[in-house]
């Protein structure tokens, strides 16, 4: 891959402009500067997917998708507790929230279209099983530590752990998570490596300096997206409030901004019949959110003192419980069709539908 195909003009521009789209404030200078954050928006997303597939073609699988899974998490992390500590909405549940939210948008929503898009093109995928039921495993668990568990302990009233629970929860998460790395990048790399050979697999990786240089923009571009994504979250608030929808709308609009670059390169791998990528970035993707995240917000929330709820609600437990089961049996023979991405999709549907009509 010549440097000139790994590095085009526009995908170096588009996250500068992004990071002065901030600055300016462009977002609120009317609708023609929303719009304007809006079409900048959607470059640095776009960018971003490019320089993740320069890094990741350079580096190999697992490595490659690793890459962008913990840019992304880092700085939504960054997002949730910038916003825990202006106090912005309900700061008790906005990690709660967030999580979930990216959760339900990744196990449903990107794997769904995953499944579905490569299967309408390629008929039938496959990919490592032993790689997807790990990934599974170690989902399960910490989602039902974070998310499940603090609505049925009895330490302290609601959805809440008390202070050497959470701090409990939240070393096992980075445990787990500490532990997933390991194994994908070292101990069982080959569990996470695709099962037949992509088209483009044999492409002239790109240059050392173009490789360095597409890590520093991919990362340019990422801290483009949240920003953007933050500035812009006023404006979708009032339009929220302004048709009548739920606060949580916003949480599932922020979430989706934030994990565009994740869906959008992991739809084009299995486009490329590269699903077993598509998955180590969806999976790495959601272990990444919980493993990163709750021990963050935890760290804030016993250091300043601030109350954090983790417990969702029976409507999100009933979701959470058929999205793993769905997930288990979808991802359970290393052989995926179409059937399987509608699956996906449906849940994905019914749970938009429910936020916006409790």
């Amino acid at each position: 891959m010549p440097d000139r195909a790994a590095l085009p003009p526009w995908t170096l521009v588009a996250p500068v402009l992004g990071l002065l789209a901030v600055l300016l404030g462009l977002a609120k200078m009317g609708t023609p500067g929303t719009v304007a954050a809006v079409v900048i928006l959607i470059g640095s997303v776009l960018a971003a997917v490019h320089h993740a597939e320069v890094v990741a073609h350079k580096v190999g699988e697992p490595f490659g998708t690793l890459v962008l899974a913990i840019a992304v998490t880092v700085i939504e992390v960054s997002l949730i507790v910038s916003l825990m500590l202006s106090n912005a909405g309900d700061a008790a549940t906005l990690a709660r929230d967030t999580v979930f939210a990216a959760i339900m948008i990744i196990v449903n929503f990107i794997v769904g279209l995953c499944l579905l898009a490569g299967a309408l093109r390629h008929h039938e995928q496959r990919f490592t099983l032993k790689g997807a039921s790990a990934a599974l495993g170690v989902l399960a668990a910490m989602v039902v530590l974070s998310l499940v568990l603090p609505n049925y302990t009895s330490s302290t009233p609601g959805p809440t752990y008390a202070p050497s629970q959470l701090v409990f929860v939240a070393v096992v998460s980075l445990i787990l998570y500490a532990t997933f790395v390991l194994v994908q990048t070292v101990r069982h790399r080959d569990y996470f490596l695709p099962a037949t050979e992509g088209k483009d697999d044999h492409a002239a990786p790109p240059s050392t300096r173009a490789t360095y240089i597409a890590f520093g923009v991919l990362l340019v571009a990422l801290v483009a997206v949240v920003l953007l994504a933050k500035t812009l979250s006023p404006t979708i608030e009032a339009a929220v409030v302004a048709a009548g929808l739920p606060q949580a709308v916003v949480g599932v609009v922020i979430a989706a901004l934030v994990l565009a670059p994740e869906s959008l390169a992991a739809y084009k791998a299995a486009r490329r019949d590269r699903l077993q990528t598509s998955l180590n970035l969806a999976l790495g993707s959601a272990l990444a959110t919980i493993g990163l995240t709750i021990p963050s917000v935890a760290i804030v929330s016993l250091m300043l003192d601030l109350p954090i709820a983790l417990g969702i609600d029976p409507k999100g437990l009933v979701l959470l419980a058929l999205s793993l089961f769905v997930a288990t049996l979808s991802l359970g023979t290393g052989r995926t069709t179409v059937l399987q991405g509608a699956v996906h999709l449906v849940i994905f549907a019914a749970y938009l539908f429910t936020t916006v009509v409790p």
